[in-house]
C-alpha cells in the first residue's frame, strides 16, 4: 500500500459491537413504539394475512413511507393482486407539495393527497394493508452507531451535525413518534404499526422488478450504489430464476462513493449536497476529461482505494469526511490537490459557486472545471471496478443500476462503453454485451415504491409488468388549477387549446417548433386526468407574447 493511504476504521471491533448494542436496543424501543422489523412477529402475521388475501383474489393495498429525516420524504401508494403483481398509484413526493427541494419534513401534505385519491376510488385509509417504511430504522441506528465509535475521538464531530440538506437529526428524532403523529393525521384511535424494509433491498428489488429482463433463467446482476443506506452504502445482488441474493454489502456510511462526490461537488462547486452532484457532473463535460492530460486526476485518485473482490475504500489519510463532513472535510494531503475546501456558509454563494458560463471572465474557472472532470473520472474508475467484478462473478450480461449514484448519467454511458463486445469476449468467453437499465427513479424518490414492490414479493405476489410510465406525484391539475397559478405580475398567458384534441395537440406543436426556432426553453407539465375529467388546456406563458419562451400542460 502507498504511503499517506489508511484503508478502514481505526477501532473495527468496537464499531461492530456497537452496532451490534445499538441495533438491538432500537430494534426493542422502537418496536415498543409500532415499529417493526422484517422477522419480527408483528411483520410476519402481516405478511401472512396478505398472502392469504391475494389467495384468494382479493386486491390489496400499500403504502411505503418516506419519513422524516432523512431526505425526499414523502409516500407511495400500490395495488396489488395475485394475477397481476403490483401496480403503482401515486408517488408522492412531499418536496412537490412544501416546495422545499429534497426535503427532510413529516410527509403531511403528501399523505392527505394519498388520502384524497383513495378517496376518490371509493376507498379510504382502512383499504391500506400494510403501512411500509423505507428504512430499517433499527439498522440504521446499529450504523450510525458503529460510524461513531469506530473513528474515536475525531468522529465525535459526527454528534454535532444535527442538520444538512441529506439528513436532519432533529427531525429524524420526529421519525420516531411517526406512528403517533400518522394516527392522529388520520384519525385513528390507535398508533399506526409500521413495517421497516432494508433500504438497499428496497432498491434492490423495485429496480429489478421494474425493469425489461425477463425471468428466463439467465442471471441478473444488481448494483446499489448510493451515498448511504441502513446497512452500508454499497451493496451487491443477483437475482436468478426469480429469487434476489445479496452476494456482498460493504457495511460503511463512508465507503462510499455518493459520499465521496457529494463532498467534493459541494465544497469545489459552491453548492449544498443533493443539490451539486449533477451541476458538478455538467461542469465536468467542460474540463480536461483525459486521464493522460488532467492535472489533477493522478493524485486525486488516491482518494479512493480500489481494492479485491469490487471493494471501494476511502482513503482516510486524505479525507475527513469520515468525522467532519461539512466544517472540514479535506485533510492536508487533499487540501494540496483541490485547494481549501468551501465552508457551509459559503455555499449558494454567487461568489464563490462554480459558474462555466465564467470561463472567459475568471482566470480559475478553467481551474476549477479541470478539478471537476477529474472528481468524475475517478468516480467512473470506481463505478467500473464495481461492475467488473459484478459482471464477472455472477456470470451475467444484464445489469440493474440504482441507488442516488445511477443518476449520474454520464457514469452510466461510461458503464455501456467499457463493458462491450470485447470485454465480454475476453472475461466471460462470449458474444455478448451490457444490457443496462437504470429505473426513472434510481435515488430516494424511488425507495418509498421499492418498499411496496418488495413486501408484495415477501407476501407472494408476482414481481408484475416492467414499468412503462414516468411515475406520478400528486393528483392532476384542473384547468382552474392552471389558471389561478398563471395569475401573476410577471407572467403573460394566453389559451391555446384542448390536447385531448386533434386541433389542441396540433397547437401545442406549433407553438413549441416555433420555441425551438427560436432558441426558447420548453417545459411541459401534465399528468393522469381525473376520472370524468378531460385533460388541463394548453397555455402559453411570457414576459412578451412576441417570442414564448415557455409553456404548459
Amino acid at each position: 500500500m502507498e504511503p499517506n493511504t489508511r484503508i478502514g476504521p481505526r477501532h473495527r471491533r468496537l464499531g461492530a459491537a456497537g452496532f451490534r448494542t445499538a441495533r438491538w436496543l432500537a430494534a426493542k424501543t422502537m418496536g415498543a413504539a409500532s415499529f417493526h422489523q422484517l422477522g419480527s412477529e408483528f411483520a410476519d402475521a402481516r405478511i401472512a394475512s396478505v398472502r392469504d388475501k391475494l389467495a384468494r383474489g382479493e386486491t390489496i393495498y400499500l403504502a411505503g413511507l418516506g419519513l422524516p429525516g432523512t431526505h425526499n420524504s414523502g409516500i407511495a401508494l400500490v395495488e396489488v393482486t395475485q394475477r397481476d403483481g403490483p401496480r403503482l398509484i401515486v408517488n408522492n413526493e412531499e418536496e412537490r407539495f412544501s416546495g422545499n427541494k429534497h426535503t427532510t419534513e413529516y410527509p403531511e401534505k403528501s399523505i392527505d393527497a394519498v388520502v384524497a385519491t383513495l378517496r376518490g376510488m371509493g376507498r379510504d385509509v382502512g383499504a391500506i394493508d400494510a403501512w411500509l417504511t423505507s428504512w430499517d430504522y433499527p439498522t440504521l441506528a446499529g450504523t450510525l452507531a458503529r460510524s461513531v465509535l469506530e473513528e474515536l475521538p475525531q468522529s465525535l464531530k459526527l454528534l454535532r451535525t444535527t442538520e444538512a440538506s441529506a439528513f436532519n437529526g432533529r427531525r429524524l428524532d420526529q421519525m420516531t413518534r411517526t406512528p403517533k403523529i400518522l394516527a392522529r393525521q388520520l384519525k385513528l384511535s390507535e398508533r399506526v404499526p409500521l413495517i421497516c424494509l432494508p433500504h438497499h433491498d428496497n432498491h434492490a428489488w423495485f429496480s429489478f422488478a421494474a425493469s425489461p429482463f425477463k425471468d428466463d433463467g439467465e442471471p441478473v446482476a444488481i448494483a446499489v450504489l448510493d451515498g448511504i443506506g441502513d446497512l452500508g452504502s454499497l451493496s451487491l445482488y443477483v437475482v436468478e430464476k426469480g429469487a434476489m441474493r445479496r452476494l456482498y454489502c460493504n457495511e460503511s456510511m463512508f465507503d462510499s462513493l455518493g459520499a465521496f462526490y457529494s463532498v467534493i461537488s459541494s465544497t469545489q462547486g459552491g453548492w449544498t449536497w443533493l443539490s451539486s452532484e449533477g451541476r458538478y457532473m455538467g461542469a465536468a463535460a467542460w474540463g480536461d476529461m483525459s486521464r493522460s492530460s488532467n492535472p489533477y486526476y493522478r493524485r486525486l485518485r488516491k482518494v479512493l482505494h480500489l481494492g479485491a473482490d469490487g471493494e471501494v475504500w476511502l482513503n482516510r489519510a486524505m479525507a475527513n469526511w469520515y468525522c467532519d463532513p461539512f466544517d472540514n472535510p479535506y485533510k492536508a494531503a487533499l487540501t494540496d490537490i483541490l485547494g481549501e475546501p468551501l465552508k457551509p456558509d459559503q455555499l449558494w454563494n454567487p461568489d464563490a459557486m462554480l459558474r462555466v458560463e465564467d470561463i472567459k471572465h475568471r482566470p480559475d474557472t478553467q481551474d476549477r472545471l479541470d478539478k471537476a472532470a477529474a472528481t468524475q473520472l475517478v468516480f467512473e474508475d470506481a463505478m467500473i471496478h464495481v461492475v467488473d467484478h459484478l459482471l464477472r462473478t455472477t456470470g451475467a450480461r444484464r445489469l440493474v443500476l440504482t441507488g442516488g449514484v445511477a443518476l449520474n448519467a454520464v457514469g452510466n454511458m461510461r458503464l455501456i462503453e467499457h463493458f462491450d463486445e470485447s470485454w465480454f469476449a475476453n472475461a466471460q468467453g462470449r458474444r455478448a454485451q451490457l444490457h443496462l437499465w437504470v429505473p426513472p427513479v434510481p435515488g430516494d424518490p424511488g425507495v418509498t415504491i421499492g418498499a411496496a414492490w418488495l413486501f408484495a414479493h415477501l407476501a407472494g405476489a408476482p414481481r408484475g409488468g416492467p414499468m412503462t410510465h414516468a411515475f406520478y406525484c400528486g393528483m392532476p391539475p384542473t384547468s382552474d388549477d392552471i389558471a389561478i397559478a398563471l395569475k401573476a405580475d410577471d407572467i403573460a398567458s394566453e389559451r391555446i387549446g384542448d390536447i385531448s384534441t386533434p386541433e389542441g395537440r396540433d397547437a401545442i406543436a406549433d407553438l413549441m417548433a416555433f420555441m425551438v426556432a427560436q432558441n426558447g426553453v420548453i417545459a411541459i407539465y401534465q399528468a393522469r386526468p381525473r376520472p370524468g375529467h378531460a385533460r388541463s388546456a394548453i397555455v402559453r406563458s411570457s414576459p412578451t407574447p412576441a417570442i414564448p419562451p415557455r409553456a404548459s400542460a
